[in-house]
């Protein structure tokens, strides 16, 4: 539970929790972050999670009535309305909310479940390791192949040209993740310029530096 008048973000250094960390501080919002534990390796973590979300998965936010918020989208676009802002998500008058919105949401329809599956295989593929093995190849080139089209809509220099969003916050943090830098520089050079840009922010790199280091 939240407590009264405070925000609670569960997650795990490095995880998909740091998207919603990241966003938690450049608005300037307080919260208590609760770090779960490896939640592939630990089922103790899994279990204490699963109250709040059964899927036992990060990042989950707790409000400060109690309410319980997963899945990172729907946390945007709340963070949104509850600051009143628009410099992360578009508001509906702008040029970019439709963009906005159809990209958010094959980041997280599409491009994320490719972590969720091919992450630990052994979770969906009961066969032996090298069929383990190759059923993660397989969800990485196809992995790879949706980061093409997102990096064929991007303008540049953020995702949707000049108008920085909270799209550029999560490619600051899942261009951390496979297939990792020297292939979006090689692939993907207009995503990893905006993840870069976005991941030195003010607001934005003390987090990343928590995340992941340097």
């Amino acid at each position: 539970m939240a407590e009264p008048g405070g925000l609670v973000l569960h997650g795990q250094a490095g995880w998909g929790s740091a998207i919603v960390e990241a966003q938690l501080a450049f608005y300037g919002l307080p919260f208590r972050f609760e770090a779960t534990g490896d939640l592939f390796d630990a089922a103790e973590a899994r279990e204490r999670l699963r109250p709040l979300n059964p899927l036992a998965q990060v990042p989950v936010l707790v409000l400060p009535d109690g309410t319980v918020m997963t899945e990172s989208a729907a946390i945007t676009l709340h963070l949104a309305d509850l600051t009143g802002r628009d410099d992360l998500v578009p508001g509906p008058p702008a040029a970019e909310r439709a963009a906005f919105l159809r990209w958010l949401v094959f980041l997280v329809a599409n491009v994320y479940p490719t972590f969720t599956y091919a992450d630990d295989p052994a979770r969906f593929v009961k066969a032996d390791v090298a069929v383990q093995k190759a059923f993660r190849a397989e969800v990485d080139a196809y992995a790879q192949r949706l980061w093409g089209h997102v990096e064929a809509a991007a303008v540049g220099p953020w995702f949707l040209g000049q108008r920085f969003s909270a799209l550029d916050v999560y490619l600051a943090v899942m261009t951390k993740w496979r297939p990792r830098r020297d292939w979006f520089a090689a692939h993907a050079p207009k995503l990893l310029a905006a993840a870069d840009a976005a991941a030195a922010l003010p607001a934005v790199a003390p987090v990343m530096a928590r995340n992941f280091g340097g």
